[in-house]
């Protein structure tokens, strides 16, 4: 009874000298290895294993078994049952004991709730802006209060409470995007003072928010580095750490802070470009070098020069395709600030990406995006043409910037690294790498692919591949079968650590990806 690799082996092990029935409870074995799968096949075909797939043991007697299979009952003669169902982690007996498991919740959510809230009425206080004359001249209690209240929560955190961590970590990622919207535009409580408070030397919050991040990236990159590149001795780790770390400093930090100004005041572009306000007076453009529609969302509206408009559709449709076509989606683990920050400042909680068919189905949502994305650009592009898509398009613009550029950008998936990984956003919101995924899924289909993840026959089922996966993708059950990862099957980023970290030198990177082949479903005649 069992539909692994150890009952299946011990099947194949006693058919040698045995007549023998497997009976499985699944409609077909989902984890064997290949080797395994095909032997079981074979005594099957040969009358040596009698294979009963979705069936269950109702009841064992001295001589006999009853097994239902699909439904019908039948009686069979045996000698020897074995039983290798596997193990259940006796969970609740180790919480019984204190014991607290990996990303277990602790603490009171509702106490985390009331300080994470009792912060910003504090900073409300501190901040001046009340309106109410109730509040006037309480900025110092205020002050006290958030401070008195962050306390308690890094007291807690500290402690393993959990709920106490997500408070702390809301805190850090709403304030750090509340305030960048601008002066007078920041979120509730920091409307009206936060940006001025927090730009210093004469720059606004928003140049200091990216050297912020682009910092956080270096530092917890460098870590990254030593960690999969210099301790496994993989110098393809070494290079896309670097590779994403430049990629930040220059496109998204040095460009379009300073380089894009000196080209436009010496020239570098040209006369006409850099005397031409409509693109010389748009220096947050530039991030659209790089970041292709609709990831930069902004790339064909809001009076963009020319320029920006060719470019940008070269870049999305042209050069991502051809990326795709090659590497798949190791944009988002080479290139892309988003997936950078990720892979470097969230590298250190990867192994707590959820797993599992519902965590697949939840990447469904990144199509919504994407949709969304799409029809308010076709809206925003032909407003002009037709009246009445104005004000569809303006909120669909405003609606899209808080949703998609503010909260699941930011504020959400950031504060969500500590509990379920740095994926968060390139998972499950990102409409570019949902582009991305349907472009190489159709290369693969097409059999045109030259990105795919292969396995050989040594998988001892370590289960490291799937636990420092990213994006959740079970590995270790593709290698057991030998089965590619592509994006037809999968939301692989190709950032090969599941190769980096296998002992046994199982994965490797394919230069030609192939279309799943069918399953061969054991039946009983």
């Amino acid at each position: 009874v069992g539909g692994g690799n150890s009952a299946v082996e011990a099947a194949l092990t006693l058919a040698e000298q045995n007549m023998v029935v497997l009976s499985y409870r699944g409609a077909e074995f989902a984890r064997l290895f290949a080797d395994n799968r095909r032997k079981l096949e074979e005594a099957n075909r040969n009358g040596r294993i009698k294979v009963l797939l979705s069936s269950n043991v109702k009841r064992i007697d001295s001589q006999t078994f009853e097994i239902e299979q699909n439904g019908r009952l039948q009686t069979l003669p045996w000698d020897h049952a074995f039983v290798l169902i596997g193990a259940e982690l006796p969970v609740q007996f180790l919480r019984s004991l204190g014991v607290t498991l990996e990303n277990d919740w602790t603490g009171n959510p509702l106490i985390a709730l009331a300080l994470t809230v009792l912060t910003f009425f504090g900073l409300w206080l501190f901040g001046g802006k009340t309106n109410l004359k109730i509040f006037d001249g309480l900025g110092s209690i205020g002050a006290a209060l958030s401070l008195a209240s962050i306390g308690i929560l890094i007291w807690k955190s500290k402690a393993g409470n959990r709920y106490a961590t997500l408070g702390l970590s809301f805190l850090i990622c709403y304030t750090i995007y509340g305030i960048k919207s601008g002066d007078n535009n920041e979120f509730w409580p920091y409307h009206g003072w936060g940006h001025k408070v927090f730009s210093f030397f004469n720059r606004p919050w928003s140049f200091w928010y990216t050297v912020l991040y682009s910092s956080l990236m270096t530092i917890f990159g460098a870590q990254a580095i030593k960690r999969w590149g210099i301790d496994k001795h993989d110098k393809f780790q070494i290079w896309r750490y670097v590779s994403l770390i430049s990629f930040q400093w220059i496109f998204f930090f040095l460009i379009p802070e300073f380089l894009f100004q000196y080209s436009v005041k010496y020239q570098w572009v040209g006369e006409a470009l850099a005397k031409d306000p409509q693109f010389a007076n748009n220096a947050w453009r530039s991030y659209g070098i790089i970041y292709a529609w609709p990831l930069f969302f902004y790339t064909f509206f809001g009076a963009p020069h020319k320029i920006w408009i060719i470019w940008g559709a070269f870049l999305s449709f042209v050069i991502i395709p051809l990326l795709v076509l090659f590497h798949g989606k190791r944009y988002c683990s080479w290139i892309c600030g988003c997936g950078g920050l990720a892979e470097t400042f969230g590298d250190r909680w990867r192994h707590l990406a959820p797993k599992g068919n519902s965590s697949v189905n939840w990447e469904k949502m990144n199509i919504v995006i994407l949709i969304f994305a799409s029809v308010v650009t076709v809206l925003v592009l032909l407003q002009d043409a037709i009246t009445l898509f104005r004000e569809p398009a303006r909120l669909g613009l405003e609606g899209y910037h808080l949703i998609a550029d503010v909260w699941l950008v930011g504020i959400v998936p950031v504060t969500l690294y500590p509990f379920f990984g740095g994926k968060v956003w390139c998972r499950y919101w990102c409409p570019l790498a949902k582009m991305m995924q349907i472009f190489s899924s159709l290369f693969t289909r097409f059999k045109a692919s030259r990105f795919a993840i292969q396995s050989n026959d040594k998988c001892i089922s370590c289960g490291e591949c799937t636990r420092n996966c990213q994006v959740g993708i079970d590995v270790m059950n593709f290698a057991t079968k030998q089965q590619q990862i592509t994006n037809f099957n999968t939301s692989c980023i190709g950032c090969g650590i599941c190769v980096t970290v296998c002992p046994m030198d199982v994965l490797s990177f394919a230069t030609r990806a192939e279309m799943p082949s069918k399953l061969v479903q054991i039946t009983v005649q």
